[in-house]
């Protein structure tokens, strides 16, 4: 017997099976993506360290990837911002926390 594999939109899989899927509108499809983040997120904070870990964080880049093209952009748009901000703010790098102001 072969077990069913339920996704995060709610609808059963089963292995061999043919999936229903639609088109989504594009308002439904962003939030889908935001959804799917979260998950994806949720996954990577799960996961123990190491290769689990890494796996989870591909999938988030993954989804990452899809909302920058969703946005009109690509991963290079978002990576230029990333460096810019590091530059003018710092990054995580160097491991300094912030701990409030005085």
């Amino acid at each position: 017997m072969i077990s069913p594999v339920t996704s995060s939109y709610g609808t059963t899989l089963r292995r061999g099976a043919v999936p229903d899927v639609y088109t989504a509108s594009p308002e439904e499809y962003r939030w889908r993506l935001r959804d799917k983040l979260g998950e994806e997120v949720a996954e990577f904070l799960a996961a123990q360290e190491g290769d689990e870990a890494l796996v989870e964080l591909a999938d988030v880049l993954e989804v990452v990837r899809a909302l920058a093209a969703d946005l009109g952009s690509d991963i290079a748009a978002v990576e230029k911002i990333r460096v810019s901000k590091a530059r003018e703010r710092g990054g995580f790098a160097d491991r300094v926390i912030l701990r409030g102001n005085r």
